[in-house]
């Protein structure tokens, strides 16, 4: 934490679980308006405030975000660990995936270091592997993308990169548990919220 002798107050970058769309950052940045800080930057993962300690108790701001499920980190393990996730999330959901370039690859350079380090902390903490995490949002996005019904499945698996529609197809039923086409008479059924998708 670093205090602004000017005014009294302290900023801190805090780091925050459970924010995978741009709706969480909304219900962020309103609860910790609520608490009466100032938030100066916020995105995903994060958010940097400002606030008066004398007025405002930093575990009432924590507090009050947890209450709201969106917990605070601290351990530098977890946080990498939500960084990754965040990470993943920007891959599949909020940016042209690219499907030349390799998952790993694309990890690797984000946060210089070796892959086998990130899936082994991210394993260590999640339960599950960082590639079945990664497969958990693509066939996630694909649901999205079925739904729109505006490309093939032959266009969302080569823009997913998958070989082919058939291996997509197979990946899907394994993980979604219907086939595709089940899926698309009830997709509402089987969506499910992004910060759910750990097993």
């Amino acid at each position: 934490m670093a205090e602004a002798p000017a005014t009294g107050k302290v900023k801190e970058t805090i780091r925050i679980k459970n924010m995978v769309s741009n709706s969480c950052i909304r219900l962020v940045h309103g609860f910790l308006e609520s608490t009466g800080v100032k938030v100066n930057g916020i995105k995903l993962g994060e958010a940097v405030i400002f606030y008066n300690p004398q007025e405002i108790k930093r575990k009432d701001i924590l507090q009050k975000l947890e209450s709201e499920g969106f917990p605070f980190i601290i351990d530098k393990d977890l946080i990498l660990v939500e960084e990754l996730k965040t990470a993943v999330i920007d891959l599949v959901h909020h940016s042209t995936f690219n499907a030349m370039v390799r998952n790993s690859d694309y990890l690797v350079e984000r946060f210089a270091v070796s892959y086998q380090y990130l899936s082994g902390l991210f394993s260590k903490h999640q339960g599950i592997t960082l590639e079945k995490y990664i497969i958990l949002h693509k066939i996630e996005k694909v649901k999205e993308l079925v739904m729109e019904d505006e490309l093939t499945l032959s266009e969302i698996a080569f823009m997913m990169g998958y070989s082919s529609s058939q291996y997509l197809s197979t990946q899907f039923k394994s993980i979604a548990g219907v086939s595709i086409t089940a899926f698309k008479k009830d997709p509402a059924r089987y969506r499910r919220a992004l910060n759910e998708l750990s097993f």
